[in-house]
This record gives C-alpha cells, sequence and structure tokens, in this order.
C-alpha cells in the first residue's frame, strides 16, 4: 500500500501521525515513526481500514495523545441512568447521541469523524457541526456501547466533553474567559509599550539617551511577543486553515496587517533605524479584541434562535385533576401525566402508562414502521403515537434544541435557493480580494513616495475593510424579523423562509380548518330513514372516537358531544383523508367520509359537509357541520387576491361552494373532492408554471402538498399540531395578519439591501482615509468592530420600526 509520506532515516525524527519530535526510534511501523503509542494505534486503525488517506489530506493531521489507557474514566457511560440523559433516542438495535468534541480543529478532523463508521463495526453514521463542534452518531448498541464510542473518539485524538449540568452554557463562558484573558494580556503589554514609546510620541531627542532607546526598544519587542503570538493566534490560525484549503477568509487580511507592523518594527528596532510600529499593533490586537466582546455581547442579547425557539408552538394535553387542559410544552414539568392522541408528537421524554402503543420514530431512525411499546417502557421524545390515545408520565422537561433538530430533518429538508446568501457570499470573496488588491497596491505608491508611511497604510486598509458588517447584516435581519414573527405567533422554520415568503406568487388554501374556525359550528344529525336518533351509548362511542383524533372535523364532533362522557377505546385507526374506526364498548364504529362507510349513494342527494357514521357494518345517518368561516376572512382574502393568485383546494364536497364564492372572485378558484395526493398533484402543476406557491393547511392531511409547495404554512388552533413537512406554524389567532407577515417579509429584505448599501458607504469612506496615510491603524481597528455594531443596530432597529407599521401590535 502506498502512503501519502515517508520520514527519511536523514532527517530529524517528527511523528508520523501528529507531526511532533520523537524522543526516539522505538516507536515505528517500517519507516514511519510515532512519539508515542496512540498516534501509533491511530494509525493501524486507519492502515487496517484503508483509511490511509486521510495524511493526504494535511501533513501530520493528528492531534498528539497519549497511550489509551482508559481504565474506569468512561465506565460510568455503562450506567443506563446516566447513558439515557445523554442519548436522544434509544432502541434495542439503535441508539443516537450527540457529543461535544472541542478537539476539531480541521477539515481532515471533519473527514475522519465522518468516516468512523468504517473504522467501527456498529457505528452507522456519523455527522459533524464544525461550528458547534458537536458529532451526532448513531450506532448499533448491540455492537458497540456509549462506553465503547467515547472510548474511540478518545483514541482518535478527540475525546467528547460530557458534562450532565448544562454543558453549552459553561462552554460559551469558557470561550468569553479565553477572550476575556487575551484582553487583559494585549491592554497591559499595549499600555506599557505606550508609556515606553512616550519620548518618541513627544519627539524630545534630549530627554532619553540612545542607549535607553536601545533598550526601551528591547523591552517592547518582549512585551509585543504575547500579543503577537498569544493574542493574534487565532487570526494566524484561521487564516492559515483558510488558505490551505484554497479560499480567503476575513482573518487573511487581518493577519496580513498584524505581520506586516510587527516585522517592520522589529526591522527598525533591531538596526536602530526608527522606534517601529509595536504600540499601533498592541493597540490594534487590544480593540479587536475588544470590539469581539462587544460583538458576542451583542449577539448573546439579541439571541434570535434561542427566542425563536423559546416561542416554539407546540402544545399538549395535560391532565389536571378531573379535567384535561392544554398546556405549551416549555411549561411542561416531571411527573405530569400528558395524553396524545393519534399521530400527535411525543414532546418530551416520558413513562407510558397506558397498557400499550405503537410510535413511529420514523423523524429520528428514518424507519417507517411503528414500534411496539409496552406499559412502563420509556418513550423518547420525537416520536409519534399512532392509534388510541396513550397517557405519558413527563421524565425530562422538553428540549427545544432537540425539536428544533427533528424540524430540520434532513427527510423534509427543501432545496431553498437561499439567492441572498450565495450573493452576500460571492460579495464577501471578491470583496476581500479588492482589498488585498488595494492594500498591496497602497503599499507599492508609499514606498515610492512616502516609506514612513508605507506600513501604516497598508495595515490600515487590511484592518477598515472588513466585510465583516456584510456578513453580519443578513443574518440579523432575517434572525430578528423571525423573532418578530415569532412574538405575532408566526413561527418559522429557518430564516430561508422569509427570502421565500418574499416572492411568492400563488397562494392555496385548504378549507376545513384553514379558513373555517374549528370551535364554531352549527351542527346536526340526520338519521337515515326508518333510523331512530342516537342512544346515549352511541354519542358516547363517537365522542369517545373523535376524541383521538386531530382532524378539524373529529373535534368539532367531540366538542359538540362536550356533555357526553367517553369510554374506553380499542383498535383505533385514521385514514388520512378518509375517517376513523374503531370498537367501543361492544360498538365497532366509523366515522367518515360516505365513501369510507360505504353510502356512495348518499353522495348525490347532499352537498353539505357531512360525517358519516357506521355502527355494527351499519350506516346511521350523518352529521350536518355548518362552517363557520374565520373572522374578517373576507377582507383578508381581498387584500390577498389584490397582489396574488389564489386558490381553494378541498377535500369537501361542493356542499358550500355557494358561500365561498362569495370570497373568492370566481368559480374557477375553487377545488373540490380533493385528496391529499391530489393536493399536492396541484401544487406541482401550479410549479410547472413557474409559479412560486404558497400552502396553507392543517398540516396533517395536507403534509405532502406543505412539503412540494416552495412555503407550507400549517395552520393551528391549539398549536398541538407539530408538522415537521411544513416551513411554518401559524397560530390561528394570527391568521388574519397574513397579508400583513407577507408585506413583512419583503420589506425585510429590503432592509439588508440598505444595510449593504450602508457598509459599503463605510468601507469606501475608510478606504479613501486609509489609503491616502490619514487613518491610523490603531483608529482602523476600532472602526472595524464599530462598524459591524453600527449594521447590527441598523438592521434590527429598521426591522423593529418597520414591525411597528405592518403588525399591528396585540
Amino acid at each position: 500500500m502506498n502512503y501519502a509520506r515517508v520520514t527519511p532515516p536523514t532527517e530529524k525524527l517528527t511523528c508520523y501521525h501528529c507531526g511532533d519530535d520523537c524522543p526516539d526510534d522505538l516507536i515505528h511501523i517500517e519507516e514511519k515513526h510515532f512519539c508515542c503509542h496512540g498516534c501509533k494505534t491511530v494509525f493501524e486503525i486507519l492502515s487496517e481500514n484503508d483509511l490511509c488517506t486521510y495524511y493526504d489530506l494535511e501533513q501530520s493531521p493528528g492531534t498528539k495523545q497519549k497511550k489509551p489507557e482508559f481504565g474506569d474514566k468512561f465506565a460510568f457511560l455503562d450506567n443506563p441512568e446516566i447513558a439515557r440523559k445523554l442519548l436522544n433516542y434509544a432502541d434495542e438495535n439503535l441508539e443516537k447521541v450527540t457529543l461535544h468534541v472541542p478537539n476539531m480543529h480541521c477539515s481532515s478532523c471533519i473527514w475522519l469523524l465522518e468516516n468512523l463508521y468504517k473504522l467501527r463495526e456498529g457505528v452507522n453514521q456519523s455527522r459533524v457541526n464544525f461550528v458547534k463542534r458537536q458529532l451526532t452518531l448513531t450506532y448499533n448498541p448491540q455492537k458497540i456501547s456509549l462506553r465503547q464510542v467515547a472510548e474511540l473518539l478518545t483514541t482518535l485524538g478527540y475525546e467528547p466533553t460530557i458534562n450532565l449540568d448544562n454543558l453549552n452554557q459553561q462552554e460559551k463562558q469558557s470561550e468569553n474567559k479565553q477572550l476575556l484573558y487575551k484582553i487583559g494580556v494585549t491592554g497591559f503589554c499595549f499600555g506599557n509599550i505606550m508609556l515606553l514609546s512616550f519620548p518618541d510620541y513627544l519627539a524630545v531627542e534630549d530627554w532619553v539617551n540612545n542607549d535607553y532607546k536601545y533598550f526601551f526598544g528591547f523591552l517592547n519587542i518582549l512585551l509585543a511577543l504575547p500579543v503577537f503570538f498569544y493574542s493574534s493566534r487565532e487570526y494566524f490560525v484561521s487564516a492559515y486553515k483558510s488558505l490551505r484549503v484554497g479560499v480567503v477568509n476575513l482573518d487573511v487580511p487581518i493577519a496580513l496587517g498584524i505581520i506586516a507592523l510587527f516585522g517592520r518594527s522589529l526591522y527598525e528596532i533591531l538596526t536602530v533605524t526608527g522606534a517601529g510600529y509595536l504600540d499601533s499593533m498592541a493597540g490594534l490586537l487590544f480593540f479587536l479584541l475588544v470590539g469581539k466582546w462587544v460583538q458576542n455581547k451583542t449577539y448573546q442579547n439579541f439571541a434570535f434562535d434561542r427566542d425563536y425557539t423559546s416561542y416554539f408552538p407546540l402544545a399538549v394535553r395535560v391532565k389536571k385533576g378531573e379535567g384535561i387542559e392544554t398546556r405549551v410544552i416549555t411549561d411542561l414539568k416531571k411527573g405530569e401525566e400528558m395524553l396524545i392522541r393519534n399521530q400527535e408528537l411525543i414532546p418530551a421524554d416520558s413513562i407510558l402508562i397506558a397498557d400499550e402503543a405503537y410510535i413511529d420514530y420514523s423523524f429520528v431512525t428514518g424507519e417507517a414502521t411503528p414500534v411496539s411499546k409496552k406499559k412502563g417502557e420509556y418513550l423518547y421524545a420525537g416520536g409519534r403515537q399512532v392509534g388510541n390515545s396513550i397517557s405519558l408520565i413527563v421524565q425530562k422537561e422538553v428540549e427545544q434544541s432537540y425539536l428544533t433538530q427533528l424540524w430540520n430533518s434532513e427527510a423534509f429538508a427543501k432545496e431553498a435557493p437561499q439567492k441572498m446568501s450565495k450573493r452576500i457570499a460571492i460579495f464577501s470573496k471578491y470583496f476581500t480580494y479588492g482589498t488585498l488588491a488595494v492594500a498591496f497596491s497602497t503599499l507599492a505608491f508609499w514606498y515610492f513616495f512616502d516609506a514612513n508611511l508605507m506600513w501604516n497604510t497598508f495595515t490600515a486598509v487590511l484592518i477598515v475593510a472588513c466585510p465583516c458588517a456584510l456578513a453580519l447584516a443578513t443574518p440579523y435581519a432575517l434572525g430578528n424579523t423571525m423573532r418578530i414573527f415569532g412574538l405575532h405567533k408566526f413561527y418559522l422554520k429557518n430564516s430561508d423562509v422569509i427570502e421565500q415568503l418574499s416572492e411568492i406568487q400563488h397562494l392555496v388554501f385548504d378549507k376545513t380548518g384553514t379558513i373555517t374556525q374549528n370551535q364554531e359550528s352549527d351542527i346536526q344529525f340526520i338519521p337515515f330513514e326508518d333510523e331512530n336518533p342516537l342512544t346515549e351509548g352511541e354519542q358516547q362511542a363517537i365522542k369517545t372516537l373523535a376524541a383521538h383524533s386531530t382532524h378539524p372535523l373529529s373535534q368539532k364532533l367531540y366538542q359538540f358531544l362536550q356533555n357526553v362522557s367517553e369510554q374506553e377505546l380499542s383498535n383505533f385507526e385514521e385514514i388520512a383523508g378518509k375517517g376513523i374506526q374503531g370498537q367501543v364498548k361492544g360498538f365497532n364504529i366509523q366515522l367518515g367520509s360516505a365513501v369510507f362507510v360505504g353510502a356512495e349513494n348518499f353522495l348525490k342527494s347532499t352537498l353539505q359537509t357531512t360525517v358519516f357514521i357506521k355502527f355494527n357494518g351499519k350506516v346511521r345517518g350523518y352529521f350536518v357541520i355548518q362552517n363557520q368561516y374565520r373572522t374578517a376572512l373576507k377582507p383578508i382574502l381581498a387584500d390577498l387576491q389584490n397582489q396574488y393568485d389564489t386558490s381553494l383546494v378541498t377535500g369537501d364536497n361542493e356542499g358550500e361552494k355557494e358561500n365561498l364564492q362569495n370570497y373568492f372572485h370566481s368559480e374557477s378558484q375553487l377545488y373540490f373532492n380533493q385528496k391529499p395526493a391530489d393536493k399536492l398533484q396541484f401544487i406541482q402543476n401550479l410549479q410547472t408554471q413557474n409559479q412560486k406557491v404558497l400552502m396553507l393547511g392543517d398540516g396533517l392531511n395536507d403534509a405532502g402538498a406543505l412539503q412540494q409547495s416552495n412555503v407550507g404554512i400549517a395552520l393551528s388552533e391549539d398549536t398541538s399540531s407539530f408538522s415537521p413537512a411544513c416551513d411554518a406554524i401559524l397560530d390561528a389567532q394570527a391568521f388574519e395578519k397574513l397579508p400583513q407577515f407577507l408585506k413583512f417579509s419583503k420589506v425585510a429584505l429590503k432592509v439588508v439591501k440598505a444595510s449593504f448599501v450602508l457598509s459599503v458607504l463605510y468601507n469606501l469612506v475608510g478606504l479613501s482615509f486609509a489609503v491616502t496615510g490619514n487613518l491610523a491603524p490603531v483608529l482602523a481597528a476600532i472602526l472595524m468592530p464599530l462598524s459591524s455594531v453600527t449594521v447590527v443596530a441598523f438592521v434590527v432597529t429598521m426591522t423593529n420600526i418597520f414591525s411597528q407599521k405592518y403588525l399591528k401590535k396585540d
């Protein structure tokens, strides 16, 4: 087998894996030497699994490690109770865990960690979130345990940080401490360098003789060393890694500026030709780090992602004494009993107290087959109940970030255009190249006209023309827009949805539960000829069956029979778009469409919204439901139809066609008797005509159409329906604000474009001062983070102002 690199015997021995010096030549494999047994072990693992192309990615990619003698270090992971706190999901054949791996630092780390399945049997998949230094693994516990996973990672040099007590907050605090340490060291050095440079500032030659100047110059170099090697290290490492993969990131010009100042200063001081610019370098780093700290504080204060998930619109029914109340999941407490209906998501880890349950964990595992669970078993968040309603005892409070992971699951991902993000990335890339070109041109110009200014101007250009503000404008404008939408009960999956909302051309509405109100309807039971009215037992059976479904018509019947008691239900089944069935107290009962219960001939004699009832094989009659349309529906649709094409696509019959014609402009906009597959096909047909489509539905029967549309919005009455297939969830109370939401999405993108103009103007003005030698590097270091904070403040302030104009306060 040919490997990427072999150390010649004549060279100084360095470790083939991590690149450190080898103390001797005792640890080696053929001509490959290793500094310790840990590095040798990693190489052997890679070699045995044909993964030595790992060494093609970079020279000495490994991280130095000690001999992998773990002992009982990870023994605590064998404890089921402790492991349960870490696992996102677990069953007999699959477990899923997310670990913090702080030691990953480059592309080869990502490559190796995402190829763990080749290293060890039992690891199914591993995915890296490099920004958060997180590794998500799915593995087979029959072949490898959680403890062995941790030991494998440690053997490879990526020991996971496992802390069960608020890990993320501790990580953030640690990062902030490191930054404060650097600010403290840099500030101390900066102040003393300035103090020792006072004679040069005052230009008084007689105060200090040349020997002292030489001595003070060397002291300044000593004080500048920790600034250059410690405080600047982050910028150098980032710039080096980006250049190594052929990319110029924002830290490249900063690193060049620091090197230019330090190198020129060393030359002047050592050759006694000048005082150098070490005070400017130290001041530059000090203000850069302070600016970074200010930016971090600004970001934490806005914290859009946190705010957005804290408003996450999912509620659950909780048993309260003898009654039941709806509770927002963030208020769930350990030990409370919650009731989960058919197709509802389990929002928190719980213990099953019902006799049995069938849980669909397809969001977590990718397997759509429901898993049978028995009373007393532990159920993980993320599963859907399939069948009868079940009772659960909450064991862990809700993890909002985990629910967000489900919503953003790859299974429901769309290929969003992300035009704005791509434009920003391209613009920032060429802007950085342009900055480098201007900086080197300025250096060359001043070299011939005034060499004393060339390094200051070169550094000032590199620092002041940083496109940080451009990179920050979009995420903060769209992030704040998401937060504002959340405050008004409109919850978006991610910020890309805002851009897609602004491009919508055609609005498609479902009827039942979308433009009609679930809580208000006129309902009447019509028995067939020769049939008697419903008995109390039959009413109990209907209410019991309806209670287990989240469909809007089922919920209307449940409310209609609210004074009737419930019974025990078995063999519950719900068929999307058709109806529900089960067994209640000796009755085999079906509720649903005429076709579902076998009353097709009756379709010719009624065009009203109906729910048919069948007991023990005999159709007894039907409920006539006179829908109540949402408040202010007519002016809302009138407003929307002035700007967009609109359609109504419903599974109901034409019973309310005449009423609906009062809301829609023409009969051609109304489509009845549409099954879920028909709705999806309707969306596809519009898209083939190059139309951007928004679908507004109930989130259950409309899941396919919601996912197919450019923007799918699930409307929810009690926010209990969680649909990963949609892009947003709209609380029914905020339905009347739909036109304003669409208008505001367009305004938000205009704010982003305005911030671009502001940022470009800032850079042009700054560059004009920098290239002419009228802007010191220290002042540029102050202005750079200030510009970023200014742009962030601008986009947040403007989106807040426009939100007050376009969105009415509750």
